[in-house]
């Protein structure tokens, strides 16, 4: 990336890495940051702290574009999602579901819930009217994690990548936006079956199906993303047209992804010991990540029973 300024060096951040672009008005902000993904015991899911720093660094964002765009510095912004680690996101705190199952935490669990579907409302084009969302899959994107990619309004994916909804394997579907989401790429009847057969998707066929939008080579993913931001510079004003019509006749509200949600951990909790038990050796799997003795994809690999 040219004339890159990085951002918040020396802040509290531990699980994300930042970098503006100032003279495009681009904001990246990458997953699992590498002091944090060397850590042995970090899994490359929406834990806590990360969720948390996303809604803040997101917030900042949103901020930055405002008052850039009161001043009318730039047509259009640009904020890109990538990651780190080897994967872009294994999905959902599955440890945490457990222990929030187990205790009969209804109210622990729905805070999570909704904290994950303010993050993907806001990155589906409610950041600011000028920004333009997009996420760069470099890595499998599983669960929770294909969710977030298909929030954003761009997705780039490197080939033979990985993306699909392991949650059936556990009893439970994808609660916070996936439904929502895909039904804007492809049929309702098509994302049922997406949500529901356990399979996992390469980005390729995903590009065939018309889910990812850029697919490109092994390694080119950034340039395929800096490439798409010139390119929205160049047709700003209809490329932000195209985004709010899209809002338009394809709305998702987010009273809809609030009341979708709620099903998904009212369902959560019918979950029975078998269940769990799968659920705690995904865990253990998600752990064994690229960069240590096994890989992302092993999160498939558990017995569902």
């Amino acid at each position: 990336m040219n004339n890159v300024k990085l951002l918040h060096r020396e802040s509290a951040y531990s699980t994300i890495r930042i970098q503006e672009e100032s003279d495009n008005d681009a904001y990246w902000c990458f997953m699992h940051a590498h002091a944090a993904a060397a850590q042995a015991d970090y899994r490359p899911c929406f834990n806590r702290p990360l969720m948390h720093e996303m809604h803040a660094y997101l917030r900042h964002a949103s901020d930055r574009i405002a008052l850039r765009a009161a001043t009318g510095e730039h047509a259009i912004a640009h904020v890109v999602v990538a990651s780190d680690a080897p994967v872009f996101n294994l999905g959902g705190d599955l440890d945490l579901f457990g222990r929030y199952i187990r205790a009969r935490d209804r109210d622990g669990l729905l805070t999570y819930a909704r904290d994950c579907v303010e993050g993907v409302y806001a990155l589906h084009g409610r950041l600011h009217p000028t920004a333009h969302s997009i996420a760069l899959v470099e890595g499998d994107a599983l669960g929770g994690g294909f969710e977030l990619a298909l929030s954003c309004q761009t997705i780039v994916a490197e080939s033979g990548v990985s993306m699909g909804f392991p949650e059936v394997l556990f009893g439970l579907f994808p609660g916070m936006g996936a439904f929502s989401y895909l039904r804007q790429r492809v049929s309702a009847k098509l994302a049922e079956e997406m949500m529901l057969n356990g399979t996992m998707y390469t980005s390729d066929e995903l590009h065939r199906m018309g889910i990812v939008d850029v697919l490109v080579g092994k390694g080119e993913g950034v340039r395929a993303v800096e490439e798409r931001i010139l390119r929205n510079r160049r047709i700003a004003s209809a490329r932000l047209a195209l985004d709010e019509v899209r809002r338009t006749t394809e709305p998702v509200s987010l009273d809809e992804l609030m009341r979708i949600t709620g099903i998904w951990v009212d369902a959560a909790l019918r979950l029975g010991d078998r269940s769990l038990r799968t659920m705690e050796r995904l865990v253990r799997a998600q752990l064994r990540r690229p960069g240590g003795p096994g890989t992302g994809s092993e999160t498939l690999s558990a017995p569902a029973g």
